[in-house]
């Protein structure tokens, strides 16, 4: 992997670790959790702390994926995510992403092996990265612990074609996501919304 800002550190949290698929294991045994591609991918590790990093906090804690969107299941294991806090997922052998701010589940038809590979060779596409490099090409930073903030949201069509792009702590956006989320799950598509002052 590339750009690597971070690592976790020592395996802190070995009843999360004992609970994943030996593949996860092994690659969490090497490194144990990493920030890369210049804060294109965090995968998570298996630490108490801090907890932006915690694999535990994301996949059991009290703002779990699977307690906000419908359709995450409580095995799912939240293994990683963009830099936008768009999520990577397990469930069995096969890596899914979730779209945070409407909840749509896709099969990425890869297993966590080939999803690293597919990384590595095209990280701008595989990890959606485009956000990152305009943010970087501002001279921003995203520094581990922070994803970007896109507003407006990327599913709503607006005239203003450039979303105001910005550094949050990973709580701060996961949450933003999680409460968006909340208020348009039940909506039909081309629904008019206003918003409110950005965040």
């Amino acid at each position: 992997m590339k750009g690597i800002m971070y690592t976790g550190g020592e395996l802190t949290d070995l009843v999360t670790f004992a609970r994943l698929p030996s593949y996860l294991q092994a690659f969490l045994r090497e490194q144990n959790g990493v920030v890369a591609y210049f804060g294109g991918l965090h995968i998570r590790g298996c630490v108490t702390e801090p907890a932006w990093h915690s694999l535990a906090e994301a996949w059991q804690g009290l703002h779990a994926f699977w307690r906000v969107y419908d359709t995450v299941q409580e095995a799912d294991i939240p293994f990683a995510q963009d830099c936008v806090g768009n999520q990577f997922l397990l469930r069995g052998d096969a890596v899914l992403f979730l779209d945070t701010e409407t909840g749509e589940l896709a099969d990425l038809e890869v297993d966590f092996k080939h999803f690293l590979f597919g990384a590595e060779k095209f990280p701008l596409d595989a990890l959606g990265m485009e956000p990152l490099r305009s943010f970087q090409q501002r001279g921003g930073v995203l520094q581990p612990g922070q994803l970007l903030s896109l507003y407006p949201p990327v599913c709503v069509a607006t005239e203003k074609q450039t979303p105001t792009i910005k550094p949050k702590t990973v709580a701060e956006r996961l949450q933003w996501l999680a409460d968006f989320y909340r208020q348009i799950k039940d909506l039909p598509s081309g629904q008019r919304i206003r918003f409110r002052p950005a965040e």
